[in-house]
């Protein structure tokens, strides 16, 4: 008898790296062949007699609407709110939420399509690679990946796609997360503490009409309330670094540091280990942090995406819970 068709394997195959694939034990059931033939089995051979259930459009239209402004009178008020579901806010959103269950965590992406520039690896090349210990990651997503045969300083996934799917699939599992895509951040809410200021929430508008505000008339936006804001929206670019730009428009800090040139080596460490809170209220991640300290950018490698995320969940739940204690006493 002939194995499934796709069937993810703990051993070694042949590939033209010749590397080892790690693989999760998640991912050693079959993946299409047991699914197909039952999908094949209900529907095969029988096209002529297919048909949907009927359904009237307006039914369409409120099981949409009803859900979503639901989500925008719930998430109102939130725990966390992630600007940007890029590698670095995927990543945060998975820690934080697998973590703490309890906590309302909305993300905001200002594309359609989430996930950044994790989509491809870099120049539009499909492999992604991630420099150890950055692979404990991709374990605990259960995203096989390729050691390279003579270097055991990094990894490869096949496809970042495959990354990038597998965590956004992970992410929107979750039952206390909501994900508003093509939504935009454009300003911040802030509150007085004392002589510093307390960023308590984002100002919102889809992205469309952030986009038009110079052609058309005023066109306000809404808002969401949370004690802890993490900005993971990349280096400067048309959404990129907003929050680090709007705290020197602010006056909370003075000027940004720019992005230096490429070093991955200085870059990776550096942002992992500088993610945190750069004012009361509000974390910072990801690229976006080379913006406000001078940091070198580190071009296609990802685990500094990644890990940068897990330091973010853990500043947020500090910063949360720190939060809570001060308006409890």
């Amino acid at each position: 008898m002939s194995p499934p068709a796709a069937l993810y394997e703990s051993a070694p195959v042949v590939t033209d790296i010749k590397g080892k694939v790690n693989v999760s034990e998640t991912l050693t059931t079959p993946l299409i062949g047991q699914g197909q033939s039952k999908l094949l089995e209900q529907f095969g051979g029988k096209w002529d007699e297919f048909k949907f259930a009927p359904i009237r459009e307006s039914q369409v239209s409120r099981a949409m609407t009803r859900r979503y402004y639901q989500d925008l009178d719930n998430f109102a008020e939130s725990d966390v709110v992630i600007v940007g579901a890029g590698s670095c806010g995927l990543s945060t959103a998975y820690v934080l939420a697998k973590a703490r269950p309890d906590l309302k965590i909305a993300i905001l992406e200002a594309s359609v399509s989430p996930g950044g520039g994790a989509w491809l690896g870099g120049q539009l090349f499909s492999a992604m690679v991630l420099r150890r210990p950055a692979d404990a990651f991709l374990n605990e997503l259960g995203v096989p990946f390729e050691e390279e045969p003579n270097n055991p300083n990094f990894v490869v996934v096949k496809h970042a796609a495959l990354f990038t799917s597998t965590l956004l699939s992970r992410v929107l599992a979750f039952p206390n997360v909501k994900l508003f895509n093509a939504t935009c951040v454009e300003d911040l809410i802030t509150r007085r503490d004392g002589d510093s200021v307390r960023i308590a929430g984002v100002v919102v508008n889809w992205t469309l009409v952030t986009l038009h505000h110079d052609d058309h008339s005023c066109m306000d936006p809404n808002t969401i309330n949370a004690p802890v804001i993490i900005s993971t929206t990349g280096h400067d670019g048309p959404f990129g670094a907003f929050c680090a730009k709007r705290l020197v428009s602010m006056n909370t800090i003075e000027k940004l540091g720019g992005m230096r040139g490429l070093d991955m080596n200085a870059a990776e460490d550096a942002i992992v280990k500088n993610t945190r809170e750069v004012t009361k209220g509000l974390i910072i991640g990801g690229m976006e942090l080379s913006e406000i300290d001078g940091f070198n950018r580190m071009g296609p490698t990802f685990g500094a995406m990644v890990m940068s995320g897990v330091k973010a969940a853990e500043e947020a739940l500090n910063v949360f819970d720190e939060r809570k204690r001060e308006c409890t006493e």
